[in-house]
C-alpha cells in the first residue's frame, strides 16, 4: 500500500503532501561536530517518508507503518521535554522546538514509513526529525532554511529527546545534495559541497552495517562528550576547536597524568578535525584513493583514543583491508553500527565476501553490505 493510501485509511482522507529526508553515512570526522569541529557526511538513499496533513485544533497524531501499534494522539500545547519516549517522541520535540522558536504549528497529522536502518549508526532519528520538520515548515509556511530545520531538529533530540547529538546528522539529512559529500565546519555551520563521484574514478564506499548495538554504548556518547569539554576547560578553551593540530603535542603535555583519559579524547578530535582536513585536500587534487589509509587512521584513533570501536566493527576494518580495500573505519556512535570501506569498484565484490566469510568464522550475525551512493537531502515528494 503506498504511503498516501495508508494515510487515508488511517486519518479519513489524503494527507496535503509527501516529504522525504535521507539517513547519512559520516566519511570523516567523528566525535568533532559537538567540539565545533569539522565533519564530511553523505546522504544516503535510504529515507524516512512522511505523509501530513495539518491539522487546526492543537492535536499532533502520529503513525509509523514500521513500528507495530495505532496512532498516537498528542496535545500540541501539552508537549513537555524529557516526557514523551520511544520514535513518537522524536516528531512531538520537532513540534515543541518550532513552537518554542515560536513557529504557529497548531498540530497536523503523520504517517511515516523509512527505509533508513536503525541502530546502525546512519541517523535514522535525524532523518526522523528532519522530515517532519520540513513537512510543517512547508504546510505552515514557516520559510525556515535547511540548515534553520537542521538547528532545530536537533535541539528537538538535545533538549526534548535528551540525546546530547551535535549537529551534523540533521545538517547532512536537510543539506546534502546529490553526487557530492557535505563539508561542514560545525562552528559556523558554513558548508560546501564536494563532488564525490567514485564511480567516475573506478572506486567504491561500502557501508558495512554490524547489526550489533553493544550494551556498553548506553551513555558512552555522553560520557565522550562530557570528557571533551572537560579537556577543553583545562585546556582554557571554549571547545577543542581552537586547539590547532601544530599545537597538540603541547596541549597534551599541560594535561596530567590523572587526565589521561580526557589526553586521549583530545587527541583523538584534533587529530580527526586534521584528518578532514587532509581528506579535502585530496578531493580537490583528484587523489581520490588516498583518502583510505586517512580513513584507516581514523579508525585506529577512535578504536584506541576514543575506546568507542567494538570487535565486529575492528572484524569489518581489518578483513576488508586485508582483501585489498583501500582504507575502512567505523562510523558513528560506534559500540555497533556501521564501518566505511573505500575500495577498488573491481575489487567491490571479494571484499564483500571478505567481511562476510570473516564474520561467519567468528560466529558473528552476519552484516548487512551495500554501497554509500551520496543522494540528495530532504526535499518534498509530492
Amino acid at each position: 500500500m503506498s504511503v498516501t493510501a495508508r494515510f487515508a485509511e488511517l486519518y479519513g482522507s489524503g494527507p496535503d503532501g509527501v516529504w522525504a529526508a535521507p539517513g547519512r553515512v559520516n566519511l570523516i570526522g567523528e566525535y568533532t561536530d559537538f567540539n565545533d569541529g569539522f565533519v564530511m557526511p553523505l546522504a544516503l538513499p535510504h529515507t524516512t517518508v512522511a505523509a501530513v496533513s495539518r491539522r487546526t485544533d492543537g492535536v499532533l497524531r502520529v503513525h509509523s507503518a514500521d513500528v507495530p501499534g495505532g496512532v498516537m494522539a498528542l496535545g500540541a500545547d501539552d508537549l513537555v521535554p524529557l516526557t514523551e519516549t520511544g520514535w513518537p517522541a522524536y516528531p512531538a520535540g520537532v513540534v515543541w522546538a518550532l513552537r518554542e522558536a515560536g513557529h504557529t504549528v497548531p498540530g497536523a497529522d503523520i504517517h511515516l514509513t523509512s527505509t533508513v536502518p536503525t541502530g546502525a549508526g546512519l541517523s535514522s532519528s535525524a532523518a526522523l526529525e528532519v522530515v517532519t520538520a520540513l513537512a510543517l515548515n512547508d504546510l505552515y509556511e514557516l520559510g525556515l532554511t535547511g540548515p534553520e530545520l537542521a538547528v532545530l531538529a536537533q535541539r528537538a533530540e538535545n533538549e526534548f529527546v535528551g540525546v546530547p547529538c551535535g549537529i551534523m546528522d540533521q545538517m547532512a539529512s536537510a543539506c546534502c545534495t546529490d553526487g557530492h559529500a557535505l563539508y561542514l565546519d560545525t562552528r559556523d555551520l558554513t558548508q560546501r559541497q564536494v563532488p564525490f563521484d567514485l564511480e567516475a574514478v573506478g572506486l567504491q564506499l561500502l557501508v558495512v552495517d554490524t547489526r550489533v548495538k553493544h550494551a556498553l554504548g548506553d551513555g558512552a556518547y555522553a560520557e565522550r562528550r562530557a570528557g571533551c569539554e572537560a579537556g577543553a576547560r583545562a585546556l582554557g578553551v571554549r571547545t577543542l576547536r581552537e586547539v590547532e593540530y601544530a599545537h597538540l603535542p603541547a596541549a597534551l603535555a599541560r594535561l596530567t597524568d590523572e587526565e589521561e583519559k580526557i589526553r586521549r579524547y583530545v587527541r583523538h578530535v584534533v587529530s580527526d578535525n586534521h584528518r578532514v582536513e587532509r581528506v579535502i585536500a585530496l578531493l580537490d587534487t583528484d587523489d581520490v584513493g588516498a583518502v583510505g589509509p586517512v580513513l584507516t587512521e581514523g579508525h585506529t584513533s577512535l578504536r584506541d583514543d576514543l575506546r568507542v570501536s567494538c570487535p565486529e566493527l575492528d572484524l569489518v576494518v581489518s578483513s576488508s583491508l586485508a582483501a585489498g580495500a583501500l582504507g575502512a573505519r567505523m562510523t558513528g556512535g560506534g559500540f555497533g553500527g556501521s564501518a566505511v570501506v573505500l575500495t577498488e569498484s573491481a575489487d567491490a565484490d571479494t571484499v564483500t565476501k571478505a567481511i562476510l566469510e570473516s564474520f561467519t568464522a567468528s560466529e558473528h550475525t552476519a552484516p548487512r553490505v551495500f554501497p554509500a551512493v551520496p543522494s540528495r537531502g530532504a526535499h518534498r515528494v509530492e
